[in-house]
């Protein structure tokens, strides 16, 4: 994990230099401390999925951009073997960025396997532009509360909807569940 917080943070610390922010700056933007970002960046902090998405939404970007290489040439395949797995380590749940790392393309694939009895919320609102999320349940049992609504969703459930709201996954069962999402962007390039 030692590496991919180091490929993290290098991302995050690339992203805020390219936009001329400095620590407070991005700070102020994501609601995450100045001494949290400082810790991250240098690799020194396992951040949580909630934190990682404030800082996604305070740069501009999506999540999954957090995880690629910081240099990552550009390539139509992301083998099976080079796709970036990360676990949150506040609720054990499991992502693997499917979509090929430095394409420029407003559609991304995320596979997530998450734990019996795991929940994580992020606090989503209004972003630059908007994001258009479907989850589909390839096994198991999810449910996602966007804003007050909440979504059951079984095996070969679709559930799309916009990310302008808070939204919680949750698996209620005792049994891990896997789903894919695909995320699309409209005026948030990669």
């Amino acid at each position: 994990m030692t590496d991919l917080n180091t490929r993290i943070g290098t991302r995050i610390r690339q992203l805020r230099a390219s936009q001329d922010l400095s620590l407070e700056a991005l700070a102020a933007r994501a609601g995450v401390s100045r001494s949290m970002i400082s810790l991250i960046e240098r690799g020194a902090a396992s951040p949580t999925a909630v934190v990682l998405e404030r800082l996604a939404t305070g740069l501009g970007v999506m999540l999954a951009t957090l995880f690629d290489a910081p240099s990552a040439p550009p390539a139509p395949v992301n083998r099976r073997a080079d796709q970036t797995e990360w676990r949150d380590p506040g609720s054990f749940y499991v992502r693997r960025n499917l979509t090929p790392p430095g394409i420029a393309a407003p559609l991304q694939l995320v596979e997530v396997e998450f734990p019996p009895g795991g929940r994580v919320a992020y606090e989503s609102g209004p972003r630059a532009g908007r994001v258009h999320q479907q989850i589909w349940v390839i096994e198991g049992t999810m449910q996602v509360t966007l804003g007050e609504t909440a979504h059951a969703l079984a095996e070969g459930d679709c559930l799309a909807m916009v990310l302008d709201r808070p939204i919680t996954f949750h698996n209620p069962t005792q049994h891990p569940a896997r789903y894919l999402v695909a995320i699309v962007a409209d005026g948030e390039p990669r």
